[in-house]
């Protein structure tokens, strides 16, 4: 039913009755389709609300300023803070600032003028300045003819889900990164045994205020009979050993009065109040737990991928240096949506690894083909283009008679929906 002011309008450019009639008819046929489209695109948002948070279509030209925004929908307004007005006829450069991601912009870019697909992702921010991390999965819209006339975005806030990743320890941690503070443990010591200085990682581990190790010796802070048998030998050992920049392996007392194995390596100092010895720490005992607590983590894994492997895989590195399948099991197409015939070739293993974690599952095989295992969790592309999480394990396998490795064997495990996602 057309309210009053349209009729007067159709009554006010009609020549007759029956000239209004027709226009009458017509934009009530007009109205009814408007309703249709607007009702489809309502039930489109709603049925792709639960995987993406905001949708916006810009105009295909990608010259400068870049592609206009011609529809937002709501949920771009909730996450954004702009109202569609505000934004409508701008560019969706209105969300980047200091933190946006050049080179992902770059990528996006190149992509479009390409007229490819893209998938990334880097920080945006909000109308009111505050950051947050948006996930584009961006893809053409082309007219009847074919070509590209419009670009639609799907987002995703993810921020919660980043700072969840951050909170995730590398379980392939190395040793010496996991205990590097204790590499830059030093105590300075005077020619008659006094401790003159001390870092706060020094004083920690003994659990000594400065004031406290200034009235001491270094004897007083190790066992009784280290420290008897160093008191007695100090004045020989600083004559002729400490000036040679020698490791020593002594034992220290710490905050619980405990013994500590540390090494120490000596070094004099000369400077115009005297000469003393620097002594950088690297705590031994600290480095053996800590590679225990490694070991004792792989071998978790290597039980969890005995028990729970999806599929394997053996990848070799080709002519042109880049990984490629030498063979695969069944479980792949359950979890990939690929059959083995369609992998088994030099891009195969690329086009499910996800673009955001290449650089990383890269170093995770490198790791492999350089002779340790190693354990990571990464992102594949299934082949109906959902993402799947998955927790990956490699390890050398064949070597040749130099000892160089060939090939790597690696296990993968399906974690999109198991609590072993956050282990």
């Amino acid at each position: 039913m057309l309210n009053p002011e349209i009729l007067q309008i159709i009554s006010d450019c009609a020549k007759d009755e029956s000239s209004k009639a027709t226009l009458s008819t017509l934009f009530n046929e007009l109205s009814a389709k408007l309703d249709e489209y607007s009702s489809n695109l309502r039930l489109l948002e709603a049925a792709i609300r639960s995987d993406y948070d905001s949708i916006l279509i810009t105009e295909m030209k990608l010259d400068n300023p870049g592609p206009k925004i011609v529809y937002v929908n709501d949920g771009f307004t909730k996450m954004t803070g702009y109202t569609r007005e505000e934004v409508i006829g701008k560019t969706p450069r209105i969300l980047q600032g200091p933190k946006t991601d050049r080179t992902v912009l770059d990528k996006l870019k190149y992509s479009l003028i390409n007229g490819k697909s893209f998938f990334g992702q880097t920080i945006n921010y909000r109308k009111d300045g505050s950051e947050f991390v948006n996930q584009w999965d961006i893809h053409p819209l082309v007219d009847e003819k074919g070509n590209i006339s419009h670009w639609v975005s799907y987002q995703h806030d993810i921020t919660d889900r980043k700072r969840a990743e951050q909170s995730v320890i590398n379980i392939n941690a190395e040793a010496e990164a996991l205990y590097e503070e204790s590499h830059r443990t030093f105590v300075d010591i005077a020619e008659d045994g006094e401790i003159v200085g001390a870092n706060k990682s020094f004083r920690e581990l003994v659990g000594l205020t400065k004031e406290e190790l200034k009235t001491m010796k270094i004897w007083d802070v190790m066992p009784e009979k280290f420290g008897n048998l160093l008191k007695s030998n100090f004045k020989q050992v600083w004559k002729n050993e400490f000036g040679e920049g020698r490791h020593y392996t002594i034992m220290l007392l710490n905050s619980d009065k405990n013994p500590v194995q540390v090494e120490i390596q000596t070094k004099l100092m000369e400077l115009n109040s005297g000469t003393f010895m620097r002594g950088d720490i690297c705590n031994l005992t600290l480095r053996k737990r800590v590679i225990d607590t490694l070991k004792k983590r792989n071998t978790h894994y290597a039980q969890l991928f005995e028990r729970k492997v999806d599929y394997n895989y053996g990848l070799i590195l080709d002519d042109e240096n880049r990984f490629r399948f030498k063979w695969i099991s069944d479980g792949f197409k359950k979890v990939t949506g690929y059959g083995v015939e369609e992998c088994l070739h030099k891009d195969g293993w690329d086009i499910i690894i996800h673009p955001d974690d290449k650089d990383r599952v890269i170093e995770h095989i490198k790791t492999a083909f350089d002779g340790r295992s190693t354990t990571m969790n990464y992102r594949i592309l299934a082949k109906d283009g959902s993402i799947k999480n998955v927790l990956g394990y490699a390890k050398p396998d064949k070597k040749d008679s130099n000892g160089q490795i060939l090939a790597v064997v690696a296990s993968t495990i399906d974690i999109t929906n198991r609590k072993e996602s956050t282990v």
